[in-house]
């Protein structure tokens, strides 16, 4: 649970508060430093910090640490920008400060942290696809837009590769549109396009943790609302965890795998992921298969499982947006079936739908939909 604090005087009541938040949920806190406080010299002033890191040691909260968010945006915040030599610097003399305060000197440093990479990629990559100023629904279904994310991964752990092998990149700060993301769009079904491909896309890419901007009380890239009700989001993500394993495996589908013109690029707009179903899922044993699709034809499809896979029930998660308000749906529908919580603590069950064996997988237009191939017994997803 990465978040990010200013000064440290007024900080520590709402430190106390996050903490235990944190600590009661289960949570791991990563704090976030700010890096905006600097000497005359442009080099980060400290002062703050260690009175943070006194404080936090007294009170033996297990955190780990962050220094400064998206440092390329500080122009347009303050006026100027540090290079990524400054930012080593910083980030040394952090590490300098955890390994004084005998409690946090093995503490985790997280980071560098960076927006869209250019011509240099960080190690902890937040990423937002639009201007929050845009305000259609239809760009959430660009298959340009949904592959933005795969061309910053791809510079990022080129680089990361390059020059630190071996060392994981964190996606962090994911959201569909920065400046706190549009009203009654950000917040809606159709940015569920944008969130479940990133996470399939993420996985492909071999990175570990994608981390959501964020839970709550910012702009309109949150997964609850005021009341802590879930947002569509919240209900995407739920389902993914319970069903998705970390495993990811290959697929091919045949009339999608098509030569490009010379100079075109194919932009597929029917995106399929597949991973061994979640261990951590006591109804499926190992073996089991689980495939998500996002469909952004304005069509049905038809998808037909081939070879082994085509001799297992299936269980059907398909989800769609529910009322009358379409993409821009607030709320969320699984099988036909509105998802809502049963109260403050309890989630609904997610009941499946039975495919029998061999039928063939229709996705509805505009939706997402998550199946799950049952006692398939594959050899990569026993182990």
């Amino acid at each position: 649970m990465p978040t990010s604090v200013g000064g440290y005087r007024p900080l520590a009541p709402s430190l106390d508060k996050l903490y235990n938040f944190a600590d009661c949920a289960g949570l791991h806190l990563i704090l976030g430093l700010n890096a905006l406080h600097r000497n005359p010299d442009h080099s980060w002033n400290t002062s703050s910090t260690l009175s943070l890191l006194k404080y936090s040691a007294g009170k033996k909260y297990n955190i780990s640490w962050e220094l400064g968010n998206e440092p390329n945006a500080y122009r347009s915040m303050v006026g100027h920008t540090g290079n990524s030599t400054q930012l080593a610097q910083d980030y040394t003399k952090l590490r300098t400060l955890l390994q004084s305060v005998r409690y946090y000197s093995r503490a985790q440093l997280y980071g560098p942290n960076t927006g869209r990479p250019r011509k240099n990629a960080l190690l902890l990559l937040d990423d937002y696809y639009m201007d929050g100023r845009i305000k259609k629904v239809e760009d959430f279904l660009k298959t340009r837009l949904l592959d933005t994310l795969t061309e910053q991964l791809t510079k990022v752990t080129k680089v990361v590769n390059k020059h630190t092998p071996g060392k994981k990149v964190w996606l962090g700060g994911l959201g569909p549109a920065w400046t706190g993301g549009m009203s009654n769009l950000s917040d809606t079904f159709a940015a569920g396009f944008l969130w479940v491909n990133s996470l399939g896309m993420a996985a492909m890419q071999g990175i570990d943790v994608v981390l959501r901007h964020s839970f709550f009380d910012y702009g309109y890239t949150r997964l609850v609302d005021q009341y802590f009700n879930p947002l569509p989001d919240y209900w995407f993500s739920l389902v993914y965890k319970r069903l998705v394993g970390p495993k990811v495996l290959a697929v091919r589908v045949a009339g999608l795998q098509r030569k490009p013109q010379p100079g075109r690029v194919i932009r597929d707009k029917l995106r399929i992921y597949a991973h061994c179903t979640s261990y951590s899922n006591h109804n499926y044993v190992r073996g089991s298969i689980t495939i998500y699709i996002i469909n952004l034809h304005r069509s049905r499809k038809k998808i037909k499982l081939a070879g082994t896979l085509r001799n297992n029930i299936v269980h059907q998660y398909l989800l769609q947006p529910h009322g009358a308000d379409g993409l821009r749906a607030k709320h969320v529908q699984l099988n036909g079936e509105k998802l809502h919580m049963v109260d403050n603590e309890t989630f609904p069950e997610l009941k499946p739908k039975t495919l029998r064996a061999g039928r063939t997988i229709v996705m509805p237009p505009m939706t997402i939909g998550f199946y799950v191939i049952k006692n398939i017994n594959a050899y990569a997803c026993r182990r």
